[in-house]
Formats: structure tokens, C-alpha cells, sequence
């Protein structure tokens, strides 16, 4: 099993939207060998006094946090996957993404 995680600062008035984008990618994913997604909505992310969610992607006044993981077979089978929705564009996308994308957090991980 391999294991892509997010950290994603999301404006609260964009929840839907930002549900709608994540549906989408969701079909995409699966389609190219995620065997399962989550999307997490904060509901309790508490301010920390060295380190927390929010200070990790620079959350702006408003914004929610979101996290999000998808589960691979293995590595090989994500890179793959990432490798061909890059060339056939099956990762394009037009209109607004709900949330700035330098300020996201992502990291793939192996298990334990």
C-alpha cells in the first residue's frame, strides 16, 4: 500500500466547490488505479503555540483546512498513473481551482 497525503487551506465560502473539484479528481484517480480517496473537512484544527495545520500552509483568515489521502497499490502504480494523466490531460483544468495550490502540502508515503 502507498499513501498520498494533502494539507490543502481552503476558503470556507468555496466548500462546495471545492467538493465538486475533489469528485472530479476523484473519478480520475480511480480510474487510473487509486483504490480509495478521503477528503476531510476541518471541523476541530486547534492553533498550536510551535507548529500546526494552519501555520503549515500559511491558512489565511477564513480559510478551512482540508486533508486528503489517496490509497495506491504501490509506488509504482501511482507514478504510472501521475506520468500518464500529465501527457493525456486527464489533469487539466479550466475554470477556478478552489484553493491556492502553492500553499498546499503534499507527501507520499510508504507503510510501515
Amino acid at each position: 500500500m502507498y499513501i498520498c497525503a494533502l494539507v490543502i487551506p481552503v476558503p470556507a465560502d468555496k466548500e462546495d466547490l471545492y467538493r465538486r473539484w475533489a469528485e472530479r479528481g476523484a473519478v480520475i484517480f480511480k480510474a487510473n488505479g487509486c483504490l480509495e480517496i478521503t477528503e476531510a473537512w476541518e471541523d476541530f484544527v486547534p492553533d498550536g503555540s510551535v507548529t500546526d495545520f494552519r501555520k503549515a500552509v500559511a491558512a489565511k483568515p477564513g480559510e478551512k483546512i482540508v486533508i486528503s489521502w489517496q490509497v495506491w497499490p504501490d509506488k509504482a502504480t501511482l507514478d504510472a498513473a501521475e506520468e500518464r494523466m500529465h501527457s493525456d490531460g486527464s489533469l487539466d483544468f479550466e475554470g477556478e481551482i478552489p484553493f491556492d495550490p502553492k500553499r498546499l502540502i503534499l507527501g507520499c508515503f510508504r507503510e510501515l
